[in-house]
């Protein structure tokens, strides 16, 4: 058993961590962005930039154009509000963790649902955001990401298992197959 302890990140850079994740499930290649909405240290949403469920996505059938930005895809950041509101919770308070800084259209999204910190991976474009937020009272940070946090996910990514279950053979190991409470 190896006796390595964990390296426990801060709480900004644990969602931060989320929301880069997130974001890889974006469906609109111009833009790969996630978010997490969190309140009292608990996720209470996520989203990424794509299509509203059900309709096209940029990644299948391109980007919908219109001076200059792609509308097919809802941003992250509403998305991420979105599903909090279809599942009922309370966003007022909350804090939202996000790739890149909100346009200005989402910005006030956020403003309207009580969000009342942005921690920011990096600042996209729209530099209004800053003075909007003062306006607001909404505390903006860019996110300083802690090399160690970086440097342990690393590993943890490069010694993670790379086989899959249904490759581990009976015999191979004790292994409980889930899918019939059968143990090998």
């Amino acid at each position: 058993m190896d006796n390595k302890k964990a390296y426990r990140p801060k709480w900004d850079h644990y969602f931060m961590t989320m929301a880069m994740m997130i974001a890889q499930r974006s469906t609109c290649d111009r833009l790969l962005a996630g978010s997490v909405l969190v309140r009292d240290k608990r996720v209470i949403g996520t989203g990424y930039n794509g299509s509203p469920s059900g309709l096209d996505h940029c990644d299948d059938v391109g980007h919908l154009m219109h001076e200059g930005h792609c509308i097919r895809t809802l941003h992250s950041e509403e998305n991420t509000v979105i599903q909090a509101a279809k599942l009922g919770i309370i966003t007022e308070g909350s804090t939202l963790y996000t790739t890149y800084s909100p346009c200005y259209h989402c910005l006030k999204k956020m403003i309207a649902a009580g969000v009342k910190r942005i921690v920011v991976g990096q600042i996209y474009r729209d530099t209004r955001i800053f003075e909007t937020c003062m306006k607001a009272g909404v505390q903006l940070e860019i996110h300083q990401p802690d090399t160690k946090w970086l440097d342990h996910l690393t590993e943890l990514y490069q010694t993670a298992p790379r086989e899959k279950l249904g490759d581990i053979k009976p015999g191979d190991a004790h292994v409980e197959d889930r899918t019939s409470s059968q143990t090998f």
